[in-house]
């Protein structure tokens, strides 16, 4: 019997790209009409025109106007259906309540991109917003993609397409550059020329009615011209579809954003602009970090950074040593490096030592190093050489004053050899004007980046380092929660049965009971609560958990009990329970009542914890734009006061956990501090994981939090809680949603094997990479070969970064089932297959790819995992799923015929496989 054959798999993010784009139609468009094209001089319709066929793109471009036989001399139509060829894009410049019907008119002639100029729309109200729905409405019919309204326009600086009312051609280059203000992009595209610099793409996205950034982002992350991205963003629109494309793309390609706004007046002006809402500064810059985009505050960082980042390596840490002629700019350098994050290198004893040997005896002796005024090149040189190979280092900043005796041009000459070779970002600083021009010239065609002033290289290093970190947490591997195994199912089923019983009572907070009863259904450790209605039932209860006691006020119309007197702490013996159960009545009788229901039934008894620990306070609310937040921080009745406290988009891992409680200052009390003992930081990373998984099933919780979490050594526990939870005027529908798809439990089956062998079907995590290095451990060079058609050594395939970008999927753009069981030997978990489809951006397409491990080929897993992986595409809502298969690949291609699929001739070696859904 022959051995069978492995399905190929291609690892994720190597995904072809064979299918004609949507968005070529606007970028890469054969012809271009223009409605509303004029010759009326000043004109926006005349500028447009006039710059599409002043800057040939390649193609022809149609004037449409009903009024005029030609513009500018050239023959015009009087409607898009009259224009004798296919057009391709049409760029609209008419007034806003005409465009409805224009894009159906297009959409007819067959027209697949749309550039709206006009403006007139969402940001004037509810016209404009009826405007907007009946443009929509047209576009789907035809599968139209529409950039606008209220927008520049469109320009490929490549291709030469400008289909912008701009007053110039953006020179070409690698930075594609998107904004939503069209003012701020040509006063950009003006400071380019001076600057020198170049665009892939110029794009004034508008108020993104249809394509967002999302779009935007995967389109530029595909374009081999486009080495970075800027973005100029003042409302981020459809919060998943960015947080997904810039996960993706993040990874290859920087993206870096300048979002105004941070103070309430300017969000507010960019809301008034773009007529969309705008949500908490705060949660954006959580959403930046968790998807690896790089935040800058000034529009020259913007364009900074793109270039830093493509000339030097990315720094592995935040130390950087500062090497200078001057005391001056080296303590300049030092402030603006500690202020925004950085530290300085601690100078290692064998550097000192090498340093000591050559410089004067009156050097600093310490970081900033500095080599005195009279340094020559060759003094610069040695020093530079000998400070990197200090392992401490994670950056270089050479900075020179242009005194008496220094050779600025020289030593960019001597130092020029360094501008890669250390491994470490290399950043410099050449002050001065005409006398250091020459040096600063020699840096730059270097690649070595040349800055004014020492500040302004120290910021750009932090924000490299701060880009790096981002990028590292989006794939560091997290920790498998203990408890991952239980019942997901029973415990959601447990948490909504509690929800639904308040919410058919018709209330909208849950009593701390309640809220302590749906924590303790997720594994949260909670303090024992007993309900008492009266003082006896008080008494009865306390002297049942013992003294000292807490008397909590148990009330279904209030929440923040302290704040009405509600709360009576260290009680120790009966009589004190009686006066402060008769104290809380009294306290919030005083307060009126509140709605229909009465605010006091009673009280809570607990026991009155004394730990030597910390107040922490975990909790989510909603935001307008991304949805539930969870948030982490100092607890307690302060809380407000101190605001210590981290923001997060769930779900969490333990890895993102770990770094919601890094950016804390109460961290460095929990990791212990003057003699006390840490806190279990992986007990508390848990919880966190278990809290969030709690906000993620439970949908209807509207606000939560855990206020006061009490950590010690021994033990976390939650003494307090607050549930509140989405009214009536509020459907299932209308449930804000999570701005990154959490894992999909759907997705988890059983099955039994012909073998009869118990298997589990489910997808991928992050935490799976370790038993993902195993399977490939035990995979055959005959199966690596059929995978990638070429030979790989085992050290490529098990690398973090390979694998970890492998185990943790965007559900939303591709899910890969495996195939898991216990090994019968060690009783060990472990992987045996793995499917995945990976959607195809645009369209409603993805492609299966399918490995088999050696010792499994022949059991039928490969076929099973295909078909169910067929199932979860149906449930996905795609259209068709593609296969690309070996030719010699025989035993996939019957897979594929078995399930439907049809196979297209053989092309350069390999089939490709179609199945309709």
């Amino acid at each position: 019997m022959t051995k069978p054959i492995a399905p190929t798999f291609e690892p994720a993010h190597d995904i072809y790209h064979y299918e004609p784009r949507p968005l070529d139609a606007i970028f890469a468009p054969k012809n271009v009409a223009v409605i509303g094209a004029t010759e009326n001089q000043g004109s926006v319709g005349r500028t447009i025109l006039w710059n599409l066929i002043s800057n040939p793109f390649g193609g022809t471009v149609f004037p449409v106007n009903p009024k005029r036989p030609s513009i500018l001399g050239i023959k015009a139509y009087p409607s898009i259906a009259a224009v004798p060829e296919q057009v391709d894009l049409a760029v609209i410049v008419t007034p806003a309540p005409t465009v409805p019907n224009i894009i159906g008119e297009c959409v007819n002639a067959g027209v697949k991109g749309a550039v709206v100029i006009s403006a007139g729309f969402k940001e004037i109200g509810a016209q404009g917003v009826e405007l907007e729905r009946q443009i929509m409405e047209h576009a789907r019919r035809g599968k139209m993609r529409i950039i606008g309204p209220n927008c520049l326009g469109v320009m490929n600086a490549t291709t030469g397409l400008n289909a912008t009312f701009a007053a110039a051609m953006a020179r070409p280059g690698n930075v594609g550059f998107l904004t939503q203000s069209g003012a701020l992009a040509t006063a950009i595209l003006d400071w380019s020329f001076r600057e020198n610099v170049g665009f892939s793409s110029f794009i004034s996205i508008g108020s993104m009615l249809d394509v967002d950034w999302g779009d935007l982002i995967y389109y530029l992350g595909d374009d081999p011209r486009t080495e970075s991205i800027v973005i100029y963003m003042e409302t981020i629109g459809d919060a998943r579809s960015f947080l997904s494309a810039a996960r993706e793309v993040a990874l290859v390609k920087p993206i870096i954003v300048i979002k105004p706004g941070r103070t309430e007046g300017a969000a507010r002006a960019a809301a008034s602009h773009t007529g969309s809402l705008t949500g908490s500064d705060e949660v954006l810059e959580a959403a930046f970090r968790r998807s690896g985009v790089l935040r800058v505050n000034t529009i020259a960082d913007l364009f900074h950074m793109a270039e830093v980042l493509a000339k030097q390596p990315r720094p592995k840490g935040p130390h950087l040593t500062i090497l200078t002629n001057a005391g001056g700019p080296g303590v300049i350098a030092t402030d603006a490096l500690i202020m925004n994050g950085g530290e300085l290198t601690d100078i290692s004893e064998e550097t000192m030592k090498k340093l000591n040997e050559i410089l004067p005896p009156q050097w600093s002796h310490n970081n900033p190093i500095d080599i005195l005024g009279d340094a020559s090149p060759e003094r610069y040189a040695k020093s530079l050489e000998i400070a990197a190979q200090d392992t401490n280092a994670d950056g270089m900043l050479v900075i020179l004053t242009p005194q008496a005796m220094t050779d600025p041009t020289e030593t960019a000459e001597q130092l020029k050899k360094y501008a890669q070779s250390t491994g470490k970002p290399f950043f410099t600083s050449w002050m001065g004007g005409a006398d250091v021009a020459a040096g600063t010239a020699i840096l730059n065609r270097a690649k070595i980046p040349a800055f004014g002033y020492p500040d302004e290289a120290a910021r750009m290093f932090n924000y490299m380092w701060r880009y790096t970190d981002n990028l590292r947490g989006l794939y560091e591997t997290p920790v498998l929660p203990s408890e991952v195994d239980t019942d997901t199912n029973s415990t959601r089923a447990q948490g909504e049965k509690i929800i639904n019983a308040v919410r058919t009572s018709g209330r909208t907070i849950l009593t701390e009971f309640e809220s302590k009863q749906l924590l303790a259904t997720y594994g949260i450790p909670i303090v024992e609560t007993r309900i008492a209605t009266t003082e006896d039932e008080a008494v009865k209860h306390a002297n049942e958990i013992g003294y000292p006691i807490v008397l909590k006020l148990y009330s279904e119309t209030i929440t923040h009990k302290t704040d009405v007197g509600g709360v009576q702490l260290d009680l120790k013996d009966a009589n004190a329970v009686k006066n402060a159960f008769n104290a809380i009545k009294q306290s919030v009788a005083a307060v009126g009542q509140v709605g229909n229901l009465p605010n006091f039934l009673g009280v809570t008894v607990q026991p009155m914890i004394r730990l030597d620990g910390y107040e922490l306070i975990i909790g989510a609310s909603i935001d307008p734009q991304f949805g539930p937040v969870l948030l982490f921080g100092s607890g307690g009745q302060l809380v407000e006061v101190f605001k210590d406290r981290s923001l997060a988009l769930p779900p969490l891992n333990t890895t993102l956990a770990r770094r919601m409680i890094e950016r804390t200052t109460i961290y460095k009390a929990l990791k212990g501090v003057r003699g006390r003992k840490p806190v279990d930081l992986i007990a508390l990373e848990q919880l966190m994981v278990r809290f969030s998984q709690l906000v993620v099933e439970q949908r209807w919780i509207k606000e939560i939090d855990i206020n006061p979490l009490l950590a010690s050594p021994e033990r976390l526990i939650a003494l307090d809680a607050r549930v509140v939870i989405h009214g009536a005027e509020v459907t299932r529908e209308q449930l804000p949603r999570l701005a990154i798809r959490p894992y999909p439990t759907r997705y988890v089956t059983q099955w039994t094997s012909p073998q009869g062998m118990p298997v589990t079907f489910r997808p991928i995590r992050p935490e799976d990479e370790p038993l993902m290095i195993k399977f490939h451990e035990t995979l055959s060079d005959h199966t690596v070969y059929l995978r990638y058609l070429h030979p790989m050594m085992l050290n490529q395939r098990v690398a973090h970064e390979r694998l970890s970008r492998i185990c943790f999927n965007d559900y939303d753009r591709e899910i890969a089932l495996v195939a898991e069981s216990e090994d019968g030997k060690t009783g060990e978990k472990r992987i045996m297959a793995v499917a995945r489809l990976s959607r195809t951006h645009d369209v409603d397409i993805a492609r299966l790819t399918i490995l088999v491990n050696d010792a499994f080929q022949g059991h039928g897993l490969g076929t099973e995992l295909a078909r169910r992986l067929l199932e979860v595409a149906r449930n996905e809502k795609l259209c068709r799923v593609v296969a690309n298969i070996s030719q010699d690949n025989l035993p996939m291609q019957d897979l594929c015929k078995r399930l439907g699929a049809r196979l297209n001739p053989p092309s350069n070696g390999m089939v490709v496989a179609e199945l309709d859904l």
